[in-house]
């Protein structure tokens, strides 16, 4: 049964054009072919890179952190309360009007007490300004030296020009050991990025994210072993050349430099709106659904390819939509975030008034005003 089903899934008809077997593709003459088996070393490769994740966020992305003057908002801690606790973990984080006022005839708390109680305990599983810096900062670090490294892998060949010669030879294209790295590299890291996505911070995009990385894996995975080499390696440099900057925004922003990460910020959205929307689209995909076709009949590893491909696009899109609604804050006067991320909420509500201890009515709480991530006094 299970050879059964591993030798449908390895039918050539389904991954390679026709007429075309897996012994086309098998090392001769010192030409070295992309194999299923090479994608193995990706695993271990990806607890590494955890591993080399942990020590640079304690010993460089945290100097870094200090350098930068990034200063962490103190919190105030929600008190102890059994009841209210275990309604926060079992029926979640928003209690509705109904849940509060039963909420506070158990707690014999009053409900504008309970209202607050929820908003600190809110904030206290909110990730840290240094855990948001550190994070920005690895991604900072391998996305630029992805960037640099791929840009070295396929500056120098000819179907970075002339897309027409992704497919010259197909499938029958032998790899080079730059290629191989690249691309181990890359699928490494996403893998790890899957791996750490339940403790990363976790934006309103969390589920986009999830989707992305596993359609970035399925892609970079059935490239590899289906030879879509060449196209690969431009479309994993394409996604780098922007991811960077988005990083390095997000730095400067935690570190309270605003016109520095505004800047940025401007740089990356057009960046992202050329590469992803424009050259993406009616360069890549136009390569590698209308080419091909020249070529062979399609086959089953052409739509599925594609329809991934797809997938990213409307993915892009989206992530488009933020960016732009982003700009149009920038551009009128508002300060610039991350749409994606999950605010800090103030104190005390519009028109709530300080209900605490033995706190006079209409006290103001020391807290009690808001602080975006960008408002610091810090400047460039």
């Amino acid at each position: 049964m299970l050879q059964t089903l591993y030798d449908y899934f390895w039918w050539e008809r389904l991954w390679l054009p026709v007429n075309l077997t897996w012994a086309d593709l098998e090392d001769r003459d010192g030409r070295v072919y992309a194999k299923a088996s090479d994608l193995y070393i990706t695993l271990p490769l990806a607890l590494l890179f955890l591993i080399i994740r942990y020590f640079f966020e304690l010993y460089v992305a945290t100097p870094l952190a200090a350098l930068l003057n990034v200063k962490e908002k103190t919190r105030l801690r929600a008190p102890p309360n059994p009841a209210l606790e275990h309604f926060y973990l079992t029926n979640g984080k928003q209690p509705k009007q109904a849940d509060v006022e039963l909420l506070s005839r158990k707690s014999g708390l009053s409900g504008r007490q309970v209202e607050r109680w929820f908003r600190r305990r809110r904030n206290q599983d909110r990730p840290s300004l240094l855990k948001k810096f550190r994070e920005a900062s690895w991604r900072f670090t391998f996305y630029l030296i992805a960037f640099i490294a791929g840009m070295a892998v396929i500056v120098d060949k000819p179907w970075f020009y002339d897309m027409k010669k992704v497919w010259e030879g197909y499938p029958i294209q032998s790899t080079i050991p730059s290629q191989y790295w690249y691309y181990m590299i890359e699928l490494s890291f996403y893998w790890s990025l899957l791996f750490s996505i339940a403790s990363d911070v976790k934006r309103k995009d969390f589920k986009e994210q999830i989707i992305h990385h596993v359609a970035t894996i399925i892609l970079i995975s059935f490239s590899w072993f289906a030879n879509y080499i060449r196209a690969g390696t431009l479309i994993m440099a394409l996604h780098d050349s922007s991811d960077y900057l988005l990083e390095s925004a997000k730095m400067f922003n935690y570190a309270g430099w605003k016109n520095t990460c505004n800047n940025i910020f401007i740089v990356f959205a057009i960046v992202f709106i050329i590469t992803r929307l424009v050259i993406l689209p009616f360069w890549i995909l136009h390569c590698t659904v209308v080419y091909p076709l020249e070529l062979y009949p399609a086959f089953f590893g052409y739509y599925f390819f594609n329809s991934m491909m797809g997938v990213l696009q409307l993915l892009h899109i989206f992530w488009a939509y933020l960016i732009l609604r982003m700009a149009y804050k920038f551009i009128t006067g508002k300060l610039v975030e991350d749409e994606r991320s999950d605010r800090e909420e103030t104190e005390s509500s519009e028109g709530e008034e300080a209900v605490a201890g033995g706190a006079a009515k209409g006290r103001s709480l020391a807290n009690g005003h808001p602080i975006l991530l960008n408002n610091h006094r810090k400047n460039d």
